[in-house]
């Protein structure tokens, strides 16, 4: 007899081919419905809209911890703000992912975008309102949870659907390039978010909560008006979706995928303490130098993303490892660091953003290509649920910065240098996103580009 273990990986291989020719198979059958022309259309109304999402995320990283201070708020504070929001997010974006397999991308991504805009909206009035002492000061903090909270519930949904949107119309060898496009609207996002961010500023300190609140409303309009979807969701096989975090298939992705969340959000969540802390910046300051250091960051994550990711023709695996010791070593650059290093943050800011930015694709691509056609709203969910989770634990680095403002770089080159090992390591992700040999000899010979590109 067999090894069984043997014979369960080859059931998984098998599995894994059939499943990747028929996606190849349903990206043939959407890029004959519709025209070159919709389908770029539709790529870049889903980059504006997850560009508009970015720029959100990164303006309150940036304005949120000098606001905090004026309120009274510590670090362990404002991360705990992101961890409630974050945690509501692992559960809903699996829902909305699942979702969208069955009610089609359009009307989740709408839904997503909806609620991003009421969030933002009751969140800077909220800030306001302490500011202003038109509220209590004890009900500031609640609302602002509250009011996140609103973006955890339904915001997910815009994420999950737009990447299954990109998976339903790429094939196999196109998945890599396709998922790269959603993190470089996000890229693109929180290039422009600090921008938004430092010039609005000069108005009003909240100023630039609004203007993404109008934005997002303007984003959801192109989305309801010129996203084409008169197609299903999955044009294969009706069938249930089962897939589950803890299968052997999907678990070391949702590990991964936290762990490598978990790190990248170290910097973004700390540069405006940080400033502050050790840079020794005031408040105003701080606010304009951590808008500049996430631009520049975010502006390497493109390079990584449009440059590397895209052209290199590297495997998956292969740029996510290279990005996995670029991001350490942009933690490790954060520890030699003291009062008038502003170049040496902004070098380290550079490099984190080269190194997730291709560490994030190569993964997500893998684990997109390792679940069946109908599992790709679910793996979406499942994914950015993981992403959201490493915010849940967004007030374990909160209570690291307040023992020193080094240690959440400690654990952050640490836990890099683990995923690197993981990659190797394990069978799951030593494998994700290999095409058999034959399927990438049909794709060479029938290739469907991906619109503007």
């Amino acid at each position: 007899m067999g090894d069984p273990t043997d014979e369960a990986d080859a059931d998984e291989t098998a599995r894994q081919a059939s499943a990747l020719r028929e996606e190849y198979e349903i990206a043939r059958q959407f890029g004959r419905l519709s025209t070159p022309k919709e389908r770029s259309r539709a790529f870049s109304v889903l980059f504006v809209s997850l560009v508009c999402m970015g720029a959100g995320q990164s303006v309150i990283y940036t304005i949120l911890p000098s606001i905090a201070r004026q309120l009274g708020m510590n670090a362990l504070k404002v991360f705990c703000i992101f961890a409630v929001s974050a945690l509501i997010w692992v559960f809903s974006s699996t829902y909305w992912g699942a979702r969208s397999d069955r009610w089609g991308r359009k009307p989740v991504m709408l839904l997503g975008l909806i609620a991003f805009s009421i969030s933002f909206l009751a969140f800077a009035t909220t800030m306001l309102g302490g500011l202003r002492h038109w509220l209590p000061i004890v009900f500031v903090f609640p609302l602002l949870i509250a009011s996140r909270c609103i973006y955890g519930a339904f915001g997910s949904g815009t994420s999950a659907a737009a990447q299954a949107y990109v998976a339903d119309r790429t094939t196999p060898k196109e998945r890599l390039s396709g998922v790269a496009i959603i993190s470089m609207a996000f890229a693109l996002g929180t290039t422009f978010g600090p921008i938004i961010g430092s010039g609005l500023t000069f108005v009003g300190l909240l100023a630039p909560f609004y203007v993404i609140c109008g934005l997002a409303l303007l984003s959801a309009a192109a989305v309801f008006l010129l996203l084409p979807e008169r197609s299903p969701p999955k044009l294969h096989r009706p069938q249930v979706t089962t897939l589950r975090w803890h299968e052997r298939r999907m678990f070391p992705f949702i590990a991964f995928g936290l762990v490598l969340s978990l790190i990248a959000s170290i910097p973004v969540q700390t540069v405006s303490f940080f400033a502050m802390d050790v840079l020794k910046e005031s408040p105003h300051v701080s606010a304009r130098f951590a808008g500049i250091g996430l631009t520049v960051s975010a502006l390497a994550a493109l390079f990584a993303q449009f440059v590397i990711v895209q052209r290199s023709g590297l495997p998956a695996r292969i740029q996510t490892s290279i990005g996995l010791v670029v991001a350490a070593l942009s933690n490790a650059l954060f520890l030699v660091t003291d009062v008038g290093h502003h170049l040496l943050v902004l070098a380290a800011l550079a490099m984190s953003g080269i190194g997730f930015g291709m560490a994030r694709p190569g993964f997500t691509s893998g684990a997109s290509l390792s679940v069946e056609p109908h599992e790709q709203g679910a793996v979406a969910g499942l994914l950015n649920a993981a992403g959201a989770a490493g915010f849940i634990f967004g007030p374990l680095i909160g209570w690291l910065y307040d023992r020193s403002p080094y240690a959440p770089y400690v654990f952050g080159t640490v836990m890099m240098l683990a995923l690197l090992a993981a990659q190797y390591l394990s069978p799951v992700l030593r494998h994700a996103g290999d095409i058999p040999p034959e399927l990438a000899a049909a794709e060479e010979a029938a290739e469907t580009p991906l619109p503007g590109g």
